[in-house]
């Protein structure tokens, strides 16, 4: 194996963006045809809570969440051959995420403004015309695309794409990307 071929093999695959809650299971996707470990921060988190981030969020408060997201941002950088699935907003405030993009490539999944407000709506229901929970989910919304004024990220627009031919892009654009820098 030359050392061209070593070095691709331990790059990782850091995957963010704001689309909708089937992240978990792209990257899953994603990660099994390109024989990647899978590596979910949020279900990190989760597990070392022993409970969901909506419950321990207001059991403990959103200090207690943060210290254990960069505690676990800063594990995850040590991770090699994976794909790291973390949102946005981690990346842009965990003081440990310079450390974890450099570790690999991170693709920023997009869509179209119009697509995403469907998409909330579809998700949210009944709640969307209530003007506080809309807003409370575009915050979300704002917050995670914050990633995308960070430096080398790339974008991947999956506006009216179906999941089939988003893993299928996002393996290919992976191999393609570690062609090029391998």
């Amino acid at each position: 194996m030359s050392v061209r071929s070593l070095m691709a093999q331990d790059r990782n695959l850091i995957l963010t963006g704001y689309l909708e809650p089937n992240r978990p299971r792209l990257g899953r996707q994603v990660a099994q045809k390109l024989g990647l470990r899978f590596v979910d921060i949020e279900e990190m988190m989760e597990d070392r809570l022993g409970d969901s981030l909506e419950n321990a969020r207001a059991q403990y408060g959103e200090r207690h969440i943060k210290t254990m997201e960069d505690q676990i941002v800063r594990d995850a950088a040590l991770y090699r051959h994976a794909l790291i699935r973390v949102n946005g907003s981690t990346l842009v405030r965990c003081e440990d995420a310079a450390r974890l993009m450099a570790t690999g490539v991170t693709i920023c999944l997009v869509a179209r403004l119009d697509a995403v407000l469907q998409r909330m709506h579809l998700m949210m229901g009944a709640r969307f015309h209530d003007p506080s929970g809309r807003e409370a989910e575009i915050g979300v919304l704002r917050r995670e695309w914050a990633v995308r004024k960070l430096p080398n990220i790339l974008e991947y627009d999956a506006t009216a794409k179906d999941e089939p031919t988003i893993v299928a892009e996002l393996v290919a654009l992976w191999q393609s990307i570690a062609i090029q820098r391998g």
